[in-house]
């Protein structure tokens, strides 16, 4: 593989003027995953990485990346304590382009990190606090998606009743998931800037701080507690000290973003399903109704949270319907 990175390496003199590249490697793994990619090194020493989609959904998730790191304005990082990697250039390579971006510093945490590790979770907490309170117009005037509490509730209701519909959702879930659709005030929440995507496989730590988010495609204006959802896949105290330091360091008053941030925690099993039944994977389908059993008896222990609001004013189904009706000849 080693022609594949020279031939990257080359690719980047073209992307980036001036560019001298002194030393290369494969960044990941050479024969596997949605991109090839290198780590170059120039000759005042600084890091640069290009990287190549092997298919239209990675060049699709690029080009989305690529608008979101330009709309990140330097003045908008500024307000970031974190870094962002900063587009430098671009080369066309068959039929689609490698990208040229800089190179940010820090690894990939884990889940049990955060909980061994308080100090790196107050740092998630303060990182994802800073994005939610970004300027709500820069991602406006980029024309990146907006949505209002009320697509996201509809986006949530349709997940599930296509996750229903395949007959493989426990009873108790769809009882739970349903209570949470009709909560209406579990749903009043402001739009803030939103990531999208974070998860262990995004964030760069160094120490016990963030250094660097990567992957920005799903940027947009949305519902914050999203953010927040995946580490709800790790232990409850991490969950706690994350939360703490996104409320200590500004992240809002919404009383009810932990309660959503666990409806959308429960409804990744219900992606998981239905990406395996649109793949006709039987390995995939099996082990997400594996997962779907293991939640129930989560939201059975005496100590589980409920996805209800904290002071729940609930909508009747019928009202819910009429709501998403409504919405969807608004936005449709």
């Amino acid at each position: 593989m080693a022609g594949s990175q020279f031939t990257l390496a080359a690719l980047a003199t073209t992307a980036v003027p001036g560019l001298v590249v002194t030393g290369t490697r494969t960044l990941g793994s050479a024969a596997a995953g949605d991109y090839e990619s290198a780590l170059l090194r120039d000759a005042d020493g600084a890091l640069t990485v290009i990287r190549r989609p092997r298919n239209q959904r990675a060049e699709a998730r690029q080009s989305a990346d690529l608008v979101a790191i330009r709309a990140l304005s330097a003045g908008i990082r500024t307000r970031l304590p974190f870094g962002v990697a900063e587009y430098r250039g671009q080369a066309p390579i068959g039929s689609t382009r490698a990208i040229v971006t800089t190179r940010l510093p820090g690894a990939h945490p884990t889940l049990a990190s955060f909980a061994e590790r308080p100090e790196l979770a107050t740092s998630v907490g303060r990182a994802l606090a800073a994005i939610h309170q970004l300027p709500t117009s820069f991602v406006s005037d980029a024309g990146l998606p907006s949505l209002t509490p009320f697509e996201v509730l509809r986006s949530a209701v349709s997940v599930m009743d296509r996750a229903v519909a395949t007959k493989l959702v426990p009873a108790a879930l769809v009882e739970r998931w349903e209570g949470a659709a009709r909560d209406q005030q579990l749903w009043q929440f402001t739009p803030t800037v939103v990531h999208g995507s974070i998860g262990t496989g995004v964030l760069l730590v160094d120490g016990e701080a963030v250094s660097g988010i990567l992957d920005w495609g799903e940027l947009r204006l949305g519902d914050p507690a999203k953010d927040l959802a995946w580490v709800l896949a790790g232990r409850r105290d991490a969950f706690d000290t994350v939360l703490s330091a996104y409320e200590a360091n500004g992240g809002g008053r919404d009383r009810q973003l932990a309660q959503r941030a666990r409806v959308h925690h429960e409804l990744e099993t219900a992606h998981w399903l239905l990406h395996g039944v649109q793949a006709k994977s039987t390995e995939v389908v099996d082990d997400a109704v594996a997962m779907m059993h293991r939640l129930v008896d989560a939201v059975h222990a005496p100590s589980a949270e409920p996805l209800q609001s904290v002071s729940p004013e609930t909508m009747e189904i019928g009202e819910v319907e009429q709501l998403l009706s409504s919405t969807e000849r608004r936005h449709g």
